[in-house]
């Protein structure tokens, strides 16, 4: 096992040539902290200090465009794992975040993990293993996998648009198609997609937060994304949650919503889909998690919306990525940790040798502040080249450029820090939430959120309307 060498500076160093943005720009940024923060062999803690740095900073950078001068930011690598935990609860309960039949499963091979928090996962996962969805115990599921090959498993639940990953070692992964596909990419992606002038931002006061004037729309649900227009919201834009009224969402909904509008918009239906048109007009960032090619099939592609709001920075989420036989395929944090062999390398670093996630979901959580990082400096290059800008991020990229930071000697030893002193508690419209502070310490508009937190559907879908 070859343990951390790449520090976080270096790794924020080149994440942010990554992004194209001013050198001289790092000279404000201070990172403190090491590894091990949290019970690891992997640096979680870098990987969330450095994309958080990379957002903020980029953030900043936009604003320094703009007129503002540039202002120190500070990201300490424990306090920034903590806000990468998720953790929040709700008058004083924490919501159980788990599905009873998601988890690891032991098969006739190997190991296989299943995604069950959606009820119609759970309930094709349970068809596919011959169950009564009414009956059944996770018990049941555990004794019939035992007669499944982890892969066969694996590939009957793709098939069926269900979400499972069998459990792989390092070098398994890495001879797999999708493994070279994922290797042989960038961990993010900023294309120029079409011609446009520089459209102006709204003039940035000195006293405002860096993207104050930036409109986001987020069509995402599952926490990548959310985190992502949450991180964005937290320095300063104007972010409108879309959801479904049709669709469900998960428990952390409503941490993730903190600092947003949020908009029921059903774009099954033609007045749905003219609705988003109408506020994309007036919107610089567009940002959307749904399965891939889900939302260019209803006509909102980047290239469509490149066509009809020239300048508009379009960012897309996957989980595996656009090339590769897994490209189609549907994924959460847990399962590519699982399929990439990150289970699988945690397990052999601890004294039982079983197969063990990772403390939190570091892939969905660096992924998000990605997502914020890449939009604002791609909003940089449209401010200063023009442009209409397509800027792609997937949970399996980011799990590669995990490993790529290296492996933390003693990492699974050291304990879970107290992060109390970084909690905050607001009233919002799912109840009294209490959850982590912004850990990117901003000197002159310090981070944080104008809005509450508040369920799907509450904000009328227009912009000019105050919460």
């Amino acid at each position: 096992m070859s343990f951390h060498t790449l520090t976080a500076r270096d790794a924020l160093t080149a994440l942010w040539s990554l992004g194209g943005l001013p050198t001289e720009a790092l000279d404000k940024i201070t990172l403190t902290g090491h590894d091990p923060v949290f019970p690891s062999s992997f640096a979680v803690g870098a990987a969330a200090q450095t994309t958080i740095a990379a957002a903020a900073l980029a953030a900043c950078e936009l604003g320094h465009s703009r007129g503002a001068p540039r202002q120190p930011v500070a990201v300490e690598m424990a306090h920034a794992a903590a806000e990468c935990l998720g953790w929040f609860s709700l008058d004083g309960q924490e919501p159980n975040l788990w599905d009873p039949f998601s988890g690891l499963y032991r098969c006739a091979d190997g190991h296989v993990r299943v995604h069950t928090n959606f009820r119609h996962h759970r309930d094709g996962a349970l068809r596919l293993l011959g169950l009564d969805k009414r009956s059944a115990t996770r018990e049941d599921a555990a004794q019939a996998l035992l007669s499944w090959q982890a892969l066969a498993f694996e590939q009957a639940g793709a098939e069926r648009g269900l979400v499972a990953t069998a459990l792989r070692r390092f070098d398994e992964w890495d001879v797999t198609p999708q493994g070279q596909a994922i290797a042989s990419q960038p961990l993010m992606t900023l294309t120029r997609i079409g011609d446009a002038p520089p459209r102006a931002l709204p003039t940035l006061a000195n006293n405002a937060r860096p993207l104050t004037g930036v409109r986001v729309l987020d069509l995402t649900r599952i926490l990548a994304g959310p985190v992502g227009g949450r991180a964005l919201a937290s320095l300063g834009a104007d972010v409108m949650l879309v959801n479904s009224p049709n669709l469900p969402n998960i428990a952390a909904i409503a941490e993730t919503s903190r600092g947003k509008r949020s908009a029921h918009i059903d774009l099954c239906t033609a007045a749905g889909r003219k609705l988003l048109w109408q506020l994309i007009e007036d919107t610089q960032i567009f940002s959307q998690g749904y399965r891939p090619g889900g939302i260019a099939a209803l006509g909102f592609s980047p290239e469509a919306l490149a066509a009809r709001r020239p300048g508009i920075v379009s960012m897309s989420l996957t989980a595996y990525g656009t090339q590769g036989p897994w490209a189609n395929r549907r994924g959460f944090d847990s399962l590519v940790q699982t399929a990439m062999g990150f289970n699988h390398a945690e397990g052999e670093a601890a004294d039982d040798g079983k197969p063990r996630a990772l403390p939190m979901q570091i892939l969905d959580q660096a992924s998000g502040f990605l997502m914020a990082f890449g939009v604002a400096a791609a909003l940089w290059h449209q401010q200063h080249e023009g442009g209409s800008w397509h800027v792609q991020v997937s949970l399996a990229q980011t799990g590669h450029w995990l490993r790529g930071l290296g492996r933390v000697e003693g990492g699974l030893d050291s304990a879970r820090p107290d992060f109390a002193p970084w909690l905050t508690s607001d009233i919002s419209g799912f109840g009294l939430l209490r959850a982590v502070r912004p850990s990117a310490q901003l000197l002159r508009t310090p981070a944080g959120y104008a809005r509450l937190s508040m369920p799907p559907g509450t904000d009328a879908p227009n912009w000019t309307m105050q919460s």
